[in-house]
C-alpha cells in the first residue's frame, strides 16, 4: 500500500472519529434543548434545538460522504442545506404561532440550557476547525456549528432580557433571528454545493 493511500485512509479515519463525536453531542443536545424549550415555552430554545438536530443530520451525511466521489459529497452538502432551509422556515412559523397565541418563557431554563449548548458547540467547533476550509460536505458541518454558537449566545441574551424586562418578546425576537440566520446558512451551503458541481440534469 502506498504512502499516499495510507495518509488518505488515516485522514478519513480521523474525519469519521470527529464527526461521530459531533453527531452524538449534537443529537443529545437536540433532545435536551427540545425538552427544555417545550417546558420553558421558549421559541429561542426550540429554534436552537432544531438547529442542533439539523447539525446532527449534517454530521451523519458527512460520515456517509467520507471517501465517496466529489459528486456524492456535493449532493450531501445540498441535502444538508435543503434540510436546514426547511427547519429555518419551520422556526419562523413557530415564532409566529407563539406571538399569536402567547407564551410565558422561563428565563432560568433559557439561560441554563443555552450555556450547556454553548459549551458543547464550542467543543465541537474546535474539533471541526480543520474542516472550515476543507471539502464542501465537511465545510458544511463547520458552518452548521458556527451558526449554533451564535444562536446560543443569542438565547442567553434573550433569557437575560426576559428576566429583566418581564416580557416574552426578547424570546420571540431571538427565535426569529435564529430562524433567519439558519436560512442564511442554508443558502450559503446550497450555494457552495452548487459551485462544487451539483448536477443540473439527472
Amino acid at each position: 500500500m502506498s504512502e499516499c493511500v495510507c495518509r488518505h485512509e488515516a485522514r478519513n479515519a480521523q474525519e469519521r472519529r470527529v464527526l461521530r463525536l459531533a453527531l452524538l453531542l449534537n443529537a443529545a443536545m437536540a433532545v435536551i434543548g427540545g425538552i427544555a424549550g417545550w417546558l420553558a415555552q421558549s421559541t429561542g430554545l426550540l429554534a436552537d434545538a432544531l438547529d442542533m438536530l439539523s447539525d446532527a443530520s449534517a454530521y451523519a451525511i458527512g460520515l456517509m460522504a467520507i471517501g465517496r466521489s466529489v459528486r456524492f459529497k456535493a449532493n450531501a452538502a445540498w441535502i444538508s442545506g435543503f434540510a436546514l432551509l426547511i427547519l429555518g422556515v419551520a422556526v419562523l412559523a413557530e415564532v409566529a404561532r407563539r406571538v399569536a397565541y402567547g407564551a410565558d418563557p422561563l428565563s432560568g431554563w433559557m439561560i441554563g440550557t443555552a450555556l450547556l449548548s454553548l459549551a458543547v458547540n464550542l467543543t465541537v467547533l474546535r474539533l471541526l476547525s480543520p474542516f472550515k476550509s476543507g471539502e464542501v460536505h465537511l465545510r458544511a458541518t463547520w458552518l452548521f456549528t458556527r451558526a449554533d454558537v451564535v444562536a446560543n449566545l443569542g438565547v442567553i441574551l434573550a433569557g437575560a432580557l426576559v428576566f429583566w424586562l418581564a416580557t416574552p418578546y426578547p424570546d420571540y425576537v431571538i427565535g426569529l433571528l435564529i430562524g433567519l440566520y439558519v436560512i442564511k446558512e442554508a443558502l450559503e451551503i446550497l450555494g457552495e454545493a452548487r459551485r462544487a458541481g451539483i448536477p443540473r440534469e439527472s
